[in-house]
């Protein structure tokens, strides 16, 4: 990739990403990114991919298979263990210059910029393009897989799952439900996605869970919110995990991101999820504003909102 040297270093950004990631960009060639595209294809089938089948899923001699994975090792690309033999494995950085590369090649980013949101499952960043634009790199799997693994509906009916099949599919979902939602919902506009990363419009506001609204503003703002799980309802998507802290609020209104939970209204569980996330959000502002949201039949609330007979939390008063 000996043109990749341009890309990286004109943008102006500091050296950010997953730390090495965008630094080592420039440095990766062609033949780095077959070595990782068959690290990649392997772990398809089990968790270590053994060093002698790496020819033939990377397409290259073991010669070169010897001296790529010598240039992905030093740069924290892939790691390697040895068990009944010695394997080797992506790293979440390796999967992450994979995803870049894609971007890279579709000409949806032109560089990286300052981290955004770092969090448990997925970290944000800024990224250069025709307009500043969001890139998430979903995490679900690495750290605490077997949690994660348990409580996400879509590696349920997977025995045996591996962290890189958990991210991508989440970044499958979110892709999936912004693509359907906007933007007739308030959420981020989906640009591109591939792998376990998902670039999406970069939202300005200020995170409701940070936001000190003012008295006239509490009611209105959280009725925002319920609209727009109503809307989101009727188009066929539950988030099923709405907090203060997946909702901005900024002059223009509410959106709401945070996606990759997401379920169909005709899943098993939709309206039990539904009526969660209204209290979730419902319970916030009480205990925010407590003056100015008391009592609420969240239960009667969430089937308006399913009904799509949502007006104003006000008319659910107890």
């Amino acid at each position: 990739m000996a043109d990749a040297a341009p890309f990286w270093e004109s943008t102006g950004y500091g050296p950010v990403m997953v730390e090495n990631v965008a630094t080592v960009m420039a440095e990766l060639e062609a033949e780095d990114f077959y070595l990782l595209s068959g690290l990649e294809q392997g772990m398809r089938f089990s968790k270590w991919v053994n060093r002698e089948k790496l020819p033939d899923f990377a397409d290259m001699t073991a010669e070169d298979v010897d001296y790529r994975l010598d240039r992905c090792e030093k740069r924290d690309l892939v790691e390697r263990k040895t068990i009944q033999y010695e394997g080797f494995r992506l790293t979440f950085e390796g999967y992450d210059a994979l995803a870049l590369h894609t971007f890279a090649e579709r000409e949806t980013i032109e560089g990286v910029g300052a981290p955004l949101g770092v969090g448990k499952e997925s970290d944000v960043y800024e990224v250069r393009s025709y307009k500043p634009l969001a890139l998430k790199f979903h995490r679900e799997g690495y750290t605490e897989f077997r949690e994660v693994n348990r409580e996400r509906e879509y590696t349920a009916d997977k025995e045996h799952v591996s962290w890189m099949y958990t991210a991508r599919k989440a970044a499958e979902r979110e892709h999936e439900a912004l693509e359907t939602l906007y933007p007739d919902v308030s959420v981020p506009q989906p640009i591109d996605h591939n792998r376990h990363a998902v670039v999406m419009e970069r939202i300005d506001g200020v995170e409701l869970g940070r936001a000190k609204l003012e008295d006239s503003q509490v009611v209105g703002v959280l009725d925002l919110v319920l609209s727009e799980l109503a809307t989101a309802y009727d188009a066929g998507f539950v988030h099923a995990d709405v907090s203060e802290y997946n909702v901005f609020i900024n002059s223009e209104g509410v959106t709401v991101f945070d996606w990759p939970q997401a379920v169909p209204t005709d899943h098993e569980n939709a309206d039990e999820l539904l009526e969660r996330d209204v209290e979730n959000i419902v319970g916030y502002f009480q205990r925010k504003y407590p003056h100015h949201v008391e009592s609420v039949d969240t239960q009667q609330l969430a089937i308006a909102v399913a009904d799509g007979e949502f007006e104003s939390v006000d008319e659910f008063a107890t």
